[in-house]
């Protein structure tokens, strides 16, 4: 149980870290159209998101799909730029049932997940039985991704409903900024992907 453990807290503090902001940078640009009272939607999403990047965890944790991680490191922050700049030319105020942000959640899940394995490979090493850490690692992602949400869901609240910002304007800010971040944060490793 404590290995359990232990691969959960990793899996949440992996997420939640500001050394890897972009994790948190693509959650935020996904719920940056919704406010707390659409957090049905947002379950919705986060579970695209949580079964993408489970997909391509288990296949690179295991050595049946393998991508060079400068080139994964370099699609994730396009990853969070394209979610960000679909926020900010939406027409529609309040997200419809069926959306693009559920593709964006699912496929770029997949590229997110081959980012979180390097990370889980080293932790991992010669360990033969990565069924249980892979489980618990991905409950822990999973809850460090509910962390983030209710954020992000709470900020919104307040700014929305407190501060009465409209929700477009409270959008456009957010959705710009990761954008901004997404874009320079491709840029610099773009660069470092061409040097290598």
């Amino acid at each position: 149980m404590n290995e359990f453990v232990m691969y959960f807290q990793m899996g949440w503090q992996h997420i939640v870290d500001w050394g890897g902001m972009d994790h948190i940078l693509f959650i935020a640009a996904l719920c940056a159209v919704y406010l707390l009272e659409d957090w049905r939607k947002v379950l919705v999403l986060v579970t695209a998101f949580t079964i993408g990047h489970s997909i391509t965890l288990a296949l690179s944790v295991t050595n049946v799909v393998y991508i060079k991680s400068s080139v994964i490191e370099f699609l994730i922050p396009v990853t969070i730029a394209i979610t960000a700049f679909s926020n900010v030319i939406r027409k529609q105020t309040v997200p419809g049932k069926l959306q693009i942000n559920y593709f964006f959640a699912g496929f770029f899940g997949l590229i997110h997940g081959m980012g979180f394995s390097g990370y889980l490979k080293s932790l991992l090493g010669t360990q033969t039985n990565i069924v249980r850490p892979l489980l618990a690692f991905n409950l822990g992602l999973e809850f460090g991704q509910v962390l983030i949400v209710t954020g992000v869901l709470l900020l919104a609240a307040i700014v929305v409903n407190i501060r009465r910002v409209k929700r477009r304007d409270w959008n456009l800010f957010l959705s710009s900024a990761i954008f901004g971040v997404a874009f320079m944060m491709a840029a610099e490793r773009y660069q470092e992907l061409m040097v290598k």
